[in-house]
């Protein structure tokens, strides 16, 4: 899949998802909103969902904030990707990597502060750009022998929905 391809399939598989946990799901018309790509409803309770799809085993997050810095603090990069996202919006994440045509992919749901903790935790502390979904550093690498790993909590189910529209961060 190119690109576009890989967009279009999760924001697709996410709202089915929504969908078929029994919530309501808009989808947006015309030119996207730059904050989020859904929005989920549960009666008043309601998230803005902003969909990342991947098929390499990572999303890449931060990185332009850590060009447009001008340095290597990928711990500040996270911090200013965190704060670029406003309130009531969460990050699903959708993988595509080693997913057969007859299966699901899998996804996750999490709040920004949630993901900025993990990206900043990444490479031994040191920080990364890249939310990595299951990967284990190199021995050269910062954070060697290290495996980033996206927590169970954040898998997408309805309960995590629940909790997530409940909390409303």
């Amino acid at each position: 899949m190119n690109k576009f391809h890989v967009s279009t399939a999760a924001e697709a598989i996410a709202a089915a998802q929504f969908a078929r946990f029994g919530f309501d799901v808009s989808v947006q018309y015309g030119a996207n909103q730059p904050e989020y790509d859904l929005i989920v409803a549960n009666g008043a309770q309601l998230l803005k969902v902003s969909v990342k799809g991947s098929q390499d085993g990572g999303w890449g997050l931060s990185q332009n904030e850590l060009k447009r810095a001008g340095n290597a603090d990928y711990r500040a990069a996270a911090e200013r990707w965190c704060a670029r996202h406003k309130p009531l919006t969460v990050l699903c994440f959708v993988q595509f990597k080693g997913v057969a045509d007859n299966e699901l992919p899998r996804t996750y749901l999490a709040w920004p502060q949630e993901v900025r903790t993990q990206l900043q935790s990444a490479s031994g502390g040191r920080g990364d750009t890249i939310l990595w979904e299951n990967y284990r550093r190199g021995p050269r690498a910062a954070g060697a022998g290290t495996t980033e790993r996206i927590p169970d909590s954040w898998k997408m189910t309805r309960t995590r929905v629940e909790c997530l529209l409940s909390s409303g961060v």
